[in-house]
This record gives structure tokens, C-alpha cells and sequence, in this order.
């Protein structure tokens, strides 16, 4: 599986507006991961919530992210995402805000 990376499409920012999808377009016009969205990934509580997973790779999990503002951020995750060939990011400081916003990695 190449990299993938997924959002939550029924995510709800403050103004109750689903940004998932729209973040999705944007992102793909940015990264080679293949990103899709997905109807619910259950962190309801801190919208809007961003999956990076691949074969053999760790997977991270990041939620409360901002698609208005940390595009960059997740654009650059992604470009880190795609150097580690076994997932593991070690130093996440360029990616700003978004460090922040990490719920967890999941070993490969």
C-alpha cells in the first residue's frame, strides 16, 4: 500500500461547516500520498481528524487539526511521512502547530 492519507469528511469545525473534504481536495493538489476521506473516524470532540498509514510503515493519528490553517502542515508531515520508509518521525518541529494536534502512532 503506498501512503495513504485520510480525513474525516463529517468533521465539524466551530462554524459547523464539514471541512474534510474541501481539506481533501486541497491536500491532493499538494501531496503524492493518496488521500481520501472517510464518513467517521470517532474523535468527534476535536475536529477535523487527519490518518497517515501505509504498508510496513507506523501510522499516526492527529485530530483538533485546522484545515484552514495547517495545510502547510500536513503537507509537510506527508513529505516527512514519504522520506521514513518505516514511518517513524523522529524530529516533527517543521511541522509546526500540527505536533500539537498528534493523538498517537501506531507501530507498524
Amino acid at each position: 500500500m503506498a501512503d495513504r492519507i485520510t480525513i474525516c469528511s463529517s468533521c465539524r469545525s466551530a462554524d459547523t461547516t464539514p471541512k474534510g473534504a474541501t481539506l481533501a481536495g486541497r491536500l491532493r493538489e499538494r501531496v503524492t500520498a493518496e488521500v481520501s476521506t472517510t464518513d467517521c473516524m470517532i474523535v468527534c470532540g476535536k475536529p477535523v481528524t487527519v490518518s497517515f498509514r501505509a504498508s510496513g510503515k507506523a501510522a499516526y493519528l492527529f485530530s483538533g487539526v485546522d484545515p484552514e490553517t495547517q495545510i502547510d502542515e500536513i503537507a509537510e508531515f506527508a513529505r516527512l511521512y514519504a522520506l521514513a520508509d518505516d514511518g517513524l518521525i523522529e524530529d516533527v518541529r517543521s511541522i509546526g502547530q500540527l505536533r500539537f494536534c498528534l493523538v498517537g502512532r501506531i507501530p507498524a
